[in-house]
């Protein structure tokens, strides 16, 4: 034990640590983000030396290395750690806590504190951290001050234990720890005797048992699960010869599996697959021969949306971005299902709606008869192929650089695999109007729980790191609004391609009825910045190029770098852009008829 951990025997705040983090490193945990402050000093100490199973990474701004521990838990699907001092630190952990448990990505979050003698009293760096982020965790303690006594550091044990599966079950989330520590914080004698522990405490069976407790859905789990209990399709669900199937938002873990059982439902049936853009159902195509991905231009059409109306919706997953797919679902008011593992409420229109708690890969698909039932389909699909063409007709016709051409060409010229990160505002909602379905097997990854745009950067970086070469596609607000994620660079393992929008400010807005109300649109809604990105990459020793052809873009896309973080930016119009689309998102299906 003296040769294992020597130092937690210096102090009893450093032995609390050490138990802490041991713990963790047998539960699994891979990485820690650790930002720098005093009161952490102990866990700062007990997690760099649990290197090299579990990567400490040193990162200055709270916010910053709150959504790039985001990142990395969307990538590996496993819970990350965040540690802060004392004081306002953790307050700047808060937005990424409520998108985590929106999104439902497992963090451990460990603020450190000042003890109880201490509070309410003025003491420097103290508030009160205790129910810091509200509602939001899935569970929340403090911890008791660090004690050497035995019965104390099994409940230290177990507590942790705990911790990691309350950030994963039932429904993964943030859980949050609150840790007081007394002087002194750094490694050095504080009096406490400690010699007891030689004889009292074995590593090796006070550890024992904890190995990874937890299990996690790898598809030999889906398939034996499947096998052993699968949901059999409703009769209604087979009686019903116009219903759909609506993929909407999802970062499924094993996204082949997902589109898969997605794809099988829906032959099963003969129900077309309305796929959001986020979806990755529209990244493996070819399992899914009724996908639908311009239900959003075919629904302007008033005439099309009364055709095509359904009886029946199953939703899988998050309801999608699209507001003219809201309000149609919402004027049609067809009989819905949910089909999600969670315990929310998915439904914001409030529908006629049934939840059904189960994963999409549970349902049993069948050999069913069902006569006349793909008439209805067919209509959907017609018109999806010529809308598709003429969506694919105008992109590739247009030469100058536009915002809504991007996320159609992304789609066609990534390598195989891609993650790629979508930001909030414009790139959303491009991505899912033209996003272009293929087989690449992009992995998209998004912040839509509270569809904030804090985060941007850091978030793709915590998905890029140690990761496939990645992308990520942002408007020139969002990346601006998280520059501090630049600062990274230097703990950052992997490459990551920045392609950025910038329209100089705000072009969702130009898209509300506010834009037609200047002053004050311009000053408080498009919020023009006037950044010269070349000179802020140039700051950070980040890579800039200026793209001034879709060629170029392309060229500079497949293949990515190894290493490194490029911006490339796209020189926008950001009110020609807005007119273009309100000219053109009507055009798409309005002279097409059933």
């Amino acid at each position: 034990m003296f040769d294992l951990m020597p130092i937690a025997y210096r102090n009893v705040n450093q032995l609390w640590a050490y138990i802490l983090t041991e713990t963790l490193k047998r539960l699994g945990l891979t990485c820690a983000i650790i930002c720098p402050g005093s009161r952490s000093t102990p866990l700062a100490i007990a997690f760099a030396q649990q290197a090299p199973e579990i990567e400490a990474i040193s990162i200055l701004d709270e916010r910053s290395a709150a959504f790039f521990a985001l990142g990395q838990a969307k990538a590996t699907g496993r819970p990350v750690v965040l540690v802060c001092t004392s004081g306002t630190a953790g307050a700047n952990f808060y937005s990424a806590v409520i998108e985590a448990s929106y999104s439902r990505v497992p963090l451990l979050i460990l603020t450190t504190d000042r003890p109880p003698e201490l509070r309410d009293c003025h003491s420097g760096q103290t508030v009160d951290q205790l129910r810091l982020y509200g509602n939001y965790p899935n569970w929340q303690t403090e911890l008791a001050l660090p004690s050497a006594d035995m019965g104390m550091l099994a409940y230290l044990r177990q507590t942790v234990i705990h911790s990691w599966e309350r950030a994963q079950t039932p429904t993964k989330g943030p859980v949050h720890l609150n840790i007081p520590f007394r002087d002194p914080l750094a490694p050095l004698p504080d009096g406490t005797d400690l010699s007891y522990l030689q004889s009292q405490f074995h590593p090796e069976d006070f550890f024992a048992g904890i190995a990874n407790t937890t299990p996690f859905p790898t598809p030999v789990r889906l398939r034996s699960r499947q096998a052993h209990s699968p949901f059999p399709i409703p009769q209604e669900w087979k009686e019903c010869d116009r219903g759909i199937i609506i993929a909407g938002v999802a970062q499924p873990s094993q996204p082949e599996e997902y589109c898969r059982a997605i794809g099988q439902l829906s032959q099963t049936l003969k129900w077309p697959v309305l796929a959001e853009g986020l979806s990755p159902v529209r990244n493996y195509a070819e399992l899914n021969p009724y996908l639908i991905s311009t239900y959003d231009l075919i629904l302007r059409n008033q005439q099309l949306a009364k055709q095509l109306a359904p009886e029946m919706v199953i939703q899988v997953g998050e309801m999608p971005t699209s507001k003219e797919l809201r309000t149609w679902i919402d004027a049609t008011q067809p009989r819905r299902w949910v089909i999600d593992p969670s315990n929310q409420n998915l439904d914001p229109l409030h529908g006629r709606t049934t939840h059904l708690r189960i994963s999409v890969e549970e349902i049993k698909a069948e050999e069913i008869n069902l006569s006349g039932s793909s008439d209805y389909g067919k209509q959907w699909c017609d018109v999806e192929a010529k809308v598709r063409l003429a969506v694919d007709q105008t992109m590739g016709k247009i030469d100058e650089v536009i915002e809504s051409k991007a996320a159609w060409l992304i789609s066609q010229i990534l390598p195989p695999g891609t993650p790629l990160f979508i930001a909030n505002s414009m790139p959303v909602r491009d991505v899912e109007y033209f996003w272009k379905p293929n087989n690449l097997g992009v992995r998209s990854y998004f912040n839509r729980g509270a569809n904030g745009i804090d985060g941007t950067l850091s978030t793709a970086l915590g998905i890029a790191h140690r990761q496939q070469s990645s992308v990520m596609l942002t408007g020139d607000l969002a990346l601006l609004h998280d520059t501090n994620g630049f600062l990274i660079r230097n703990k950052f393992v992997g490459h990551l391609t920045i392609v950025l929008i910038n329209n100089n400010g705000g072009g969702i807005f130009e898209m509300l009825p506010i834009a037609k109300f200047d002053p004050p649109f311009e000053e408080f809604f498009g919020t023009p910045q006037d950044i010269d990105f070349a000179q802020l990459c140039a700051t950070f020793n980040v890579q800039h190029e200026l793209i001034t052809s879709w060629q170029q873009l392309q060229q500079r896309l497949n293949p990515l770098q190894n290493t490194g973080i490029r911006v490339l930016e796209l020189q926008t119009n950001r009110k020609l852009d807005a007119k273009w689309r309100q000219e053109n998102l009507r055009k798409f299906a309005a002279d097409i008829e059933i």
